[in-house]
């Protein structure tokens, strides 16, 4: 179980703490804030202000950080769950923001769109 003051953390208090800390040793679990890459336990403890002996063991530091919508990763791999919907969904978006954009000329086909055709032309002439 962790600490009261751990349990009581924020997502403020967290991105506060992740400015202070400064890169230690290696970690299998991290966590990105900011575009940095940090442990997850010292992170959560620095951030709680309590001392490095705490109770609070790094499974539960992980679920406090998942809990408050940090993207968490194990020996550097996104973990499945939330982080990984919120990929897939930020993908997606990304994907439909491009959709119809280099437009070779006013009203034209798109690179893809012409990118495609030429495809199919080649395809044709292949012998059958």
């Amino acid at each position: 179980m962790p600490s009261a003051r751990v349990s009581a953390l924020t997502r403020e208090d967290i991105t506060a703490a992740a400015k202070r800390l400064r890169g230690g040793r290696p970690a299998k679990w991290t966590v990105i804030v900011e575009g940095r890459e940090l442990p997850a336990r010292p992170l959560v403890l620095e951030a709680a202000g309590v001392p490095p002996n705490d109770p609070t063991n790094s499974h539960q530091a992980v679920k406090i950080l998942e809990d408050r919508g940090f993207d968490v990763r194990y020996e550097g791999k996104a973990t499945p769950g939330r982080g990984e919907e919120q990929s897939h969904a930020a993908m997606e978006e990304l994907i439909r923001s491009l959709h119809g954009r280099f437009r070779t000329e006013a009203g034209g086909p798109s690179m893809v769109e012409e990118r495609e055709r030429e495809h199919r032309i080649e395809k044709d002439r292949w012998p059958k």
